[in-house]
């Protein structure tokens, strides 16, 4: 059972930063494809970024240009450092292992972390 623990949430101004991890209890983790993803009040989740096991990265149009998304496999861990923040990023924020033909991430999700961007 894959769990998965978002962390580095808050609340930031609008241009303002912040990086958020995503540690993945997985020995096989540096063979997942990996994604993050987010859900905004009444809105569906979306997929923003992901990173393949070759690091090979992509990213959603809203974001591209301010969220880098990145992995350690030693310490088993995805970040995505979000820049120039905007009040439409706020929304809780989900890393899951991604499926290779789809934006579907296949294992249970975690709590996630909220991200509020307001002044």
């Amino acid at each position: 059972q894959v769990q998965l623990v978002e962390s580095g949430g808050g609340l930031v101004q609008p241009g303002g930063s912040l990086r958020l991890s995503c540690v993945v209890s997985a020995s096989m983790f540096s063979f997942y494809h990996m994604g993050w993803y987010r859900q905004a009040p009444g809105k569906e989740r979306e997929l923003v970024a992901d990173i393949t096991t070759r690091r090979f990265t992509n990213y959603a149009d809203s974001v591209k240009g301010r969220f880098t998304i990145s992995r350690d496999n030693a310490k088993r861990t995805v970040y995505l450092r979000m820049n120039s923040l905007k009040p439409e990023d706020t929304a809780v924020y989900y890393c899951n292992r991604k499926a290779e033909n789809s934006d579907s991430g296949l294992a249970s999700w975690g709590q996630g972390t909220q991200v509020i961007v307001s002044s």
